[in-house]
């Protein structure tokens, strides 16, 4: 179906379908509320399957729309496979897909162990790969939109941990140019680039965004699923790139 078939527009998503990964909080599971919100039946990915059980339930209620969850690791290329096969099965096709899991670990790259290294690499890296790779034939037929979370830390410098940086950098760069790879089949490719959200961020690591920072003082989840949802609901165009920043980032030291 395209966005003519599915009425898409500035504000619905009726009729459409979208599979978010990491769904089953922050970023993910207030992109599953706005999508929803705007009419998309959902395909919801991540490893807890309870978390994305108990979403899948709270937005069929509120806004009467269809909901599959699909428990994987987006490292595993299966995951990603099983996870649009699920979707197009179950729902009828494909138009949204949100790449939407990521993490951070360790810091210093003298000290960062292998462990951390490869976490960041096949979960921000390979796991938006596989998910593209899997989701684009589905895209082409649909002429839909992929939106990849990318982050302050792909565009800038990060001292504090440089490997996160570029697994992010690889992230956007991959999705320019990947629109510009499936730009002629209609399939849009947006980037939305936030800096400290509050969310369970950096838990594994200590202390998570969300008790890190203070309402108000950083961007919340419901902030960068707006910026999805906007992305996705473009009838012609692409919002090729969104920067959501908290207001004072650029006189911080980064």
């Amino acid at each position: 179906m395209t966005e003519h078939d599915t009425g898409l527009d500035d504000a619905t998503l009726t009729d459409a379908t979208a599979l978010i990964t990491g769904a089953s909080a922050g970023i993910g599971e207030a992109t599953a509320h706005a999508l929803a919100a705007r009419g998309a039946d959902l395909a919801l990915l991540a490893r807890r399957r309870e978390r994305l059980e108990t979403i899948a339930e709270s937005v069929e209620t509120e806004y009467g729309v269809e909901a599959t969850v699909v428990d994987g690791d987006v490292r595993e290329p299966e995951t990603s496979t099983a996870a649009v096969e699920t979707t197009v099965d179950r729902l009828g096709g494909l138009d949204v897909v949100v790449a939407n899991a990521g993490l951070g670990r360790g810091g210093d790259v003298e000290t960062m162990t292998d462990a951390e290294y490869f976490a960041m690499q096949e979960t921000n890296v390979d796991g938006t790969f596989f998910l593209t790779r899997e989701a684009l034939p589905h895209l082409r037929e649909s002429a839909g939109t992929l939106v990849v979370v990318g982050s302050f830390a792909g565009k800038f410098p990060r001292p504090f941990n440089p490997v996160y940086a570029a697994s992010k950098w690889w992230v956007r760069g991959f999705a320019h140019s990947v629109a510009a790879q499936v730009g002629d089949d209609d399939v849009a490719v947006s980037v939305i680039n936030p800096s400290e959200v509050r969310t369970e961020f950096g838990s594994e690591e200590g202390e998570p965004f969300e008790e890190r920072f203070e309402p108000g003082s950083v961007t919340e989840p419901e902030e960068v699923a707006e910026a999805v949802a906007f992305a996705a609901t473009r009838p012609g165009s692409t919002a090729q790139e969104i920067d959501l920043f908290r207001r004072d980032k650029f006189t911080d030291t980064f």
